[in-house]
């Protein structure tokens, strides 16, 4: 079982080029690579823990892997995760996620920005890192990210995150930020439908999606000739309404887009929401646009899981891995290290054995070298 889980996670990372060369080598980067693997989904949150996570698993991990000058140091660890391919270990890991789920078509694909807030250093001057990933909110598993460029931002990020993807089929929502023409167009062409929010610096197009809302209401305050649904949901003493209005009629869209430059555009979206907290009321207006049809329960449903990132991948990793107080810093060390993140917790959700957190799965794991094993065979 150790061999045949041992040959898998080799194949996944077959491609990797070490970036050492010479006689000097004294550890296989797969080696290197797997025991960070297994470090981090059973609680290392840095290249000490790394090491140490080695030595302790030493036996083990001499089950399936060569070790020809036993574990590595921390040093070295860091040495060599900040040289190697950040690129490459992202096609890595592409790999590994393809062969654990499959996206099936329909499915939410957010795109969203987290940023690694301990990863700069004032010294050399290197800002915070930031990475875009990609979360498919039904199965609940990073599909791919990236590194926006320090002199750049997630809208030219975006573009090489999605060229990663297989979207054929999916409904890709987007923030505000990454509402563009361009990226709209990328999406549709790879087979995709989006679903990108609107903010009032948009300008002419936030300013044309007011009023097409204002002026699709009849006079006598007949319903909408689109679509609508509501929900609501209490709990905790929070009470919030959602409404969500969607428009598809030809001659409103003309209003909108005249000149047919954003790609299939069918719908416009209102969310609605009202909030009752604690006795204080609040109300919050959102527009989108898609090129999905005008279905506002699904839409309104794509809209909500959109904002599920932040609970299902940004608050697990700062919370259960602990990624903001990372100072990680050198090279690519620290995008290699949030990789190293989130296939840890791709391969923890993706087992359903035990019914736990992941915090408390990490530690399962690193107990247990059953469970450990059985995180590991997919």
């Amino acid at each position: 079982m150790l061999q045949e889980t041992g040959a898998k996670i080799a194949a996944h990372f077959a491609e990797l080029e070490d970036p050492r060369s010479g006689p000097a080598i004294l550890h296989r980067l797969i080696d290197m690579v797997v025991i960070a693997l297994c470090a981090v989904i059973c609680g290392a949150d840095g290249w000490v823990e790394v090491e140490q996570f080695g030595q302790a698993k030493y036996t083990w991990l001499k089950g399936f892997l060569e070790l020809p000058h036993g574990i590595p140091s921390h040093d070295t660890f860091g040495r060599v995760f900040a040289r190697l391919d950040a690129e490459q270990f992202a096609r890595s890991f592409l790999s590994w996620v393809r062969a654990v789920a499959q996206v099936t078509k329909g499915q939410v694909i957010a795109i969203d920005g987290k940023t690694l807030r301990r990863s700069h250093d004032r010294y050399l001057g290197k800002e915070a890192i930031r990475m875009v990933s990609a979360w498919a909110t039904a199965n609940r598993l990073v599909l791919g990210q990236i590194k926006v460029d320090e002199k750049s931002n997630e809208i030219t990020a975006i573009p090489h995150l999605l060229r990663l993807l297989d979207i054929s089929g999916c409904l890709v929502t987007v923030d505000a930020l990454g509402c563009q023409k361009e990226i709209a167009a990328q999406i549709v062409a790879q087979g995709g439908d989006y679903l990108l929010a609107l903010k009032e610096n948009q300008g002419a197009l936030y300013r044309r999606v007011q009023v097409l809302f204002a002026h699709a209401q009849t006079p006598d305050g007949r319903e909408m000739p689109g679509d609508e649904t509501q929900t609501t949901h209490k709990d905790h003493g929070r009470l919030e309404k959602r409404v969500c209005y969607t428009l598809s009629t030809r001659d409103w869209l003309f209003y909108l887009d005249p000149e047919g430059e954003w790609p299939r555009l069918q719908t416009v979206i209102k969310v609605v929401a009202e909030r009752q907290v604690n006795g204080a009321c609040s109300e919050e207006t959102r527009f989108y646009i898609s090129s999905a049809p005008g279905d506002a329960r699904r839409l309104q449903q794509a809209v909500r899981d959109h904002w599920g990132v932040e609970n299902g991948l940004h608050w697990v990793l700062d919370i259960a891995f602990r990624e903001d107080e990372s100072r990680i810093r050198k090279g690519n060390g620290d995008q290699n290290f949030s990789l190293l993140r989130r296939l840890a917790l791709n391969l923890l959700r993706h087992d359903h054995s035990i019914k736990a957190g992941i915090k408390a799965r990490r530690h399962r794991a690193g107990w247990d070298e059953s469970y450990l094993l059985k995180v590991l065979s997919v």
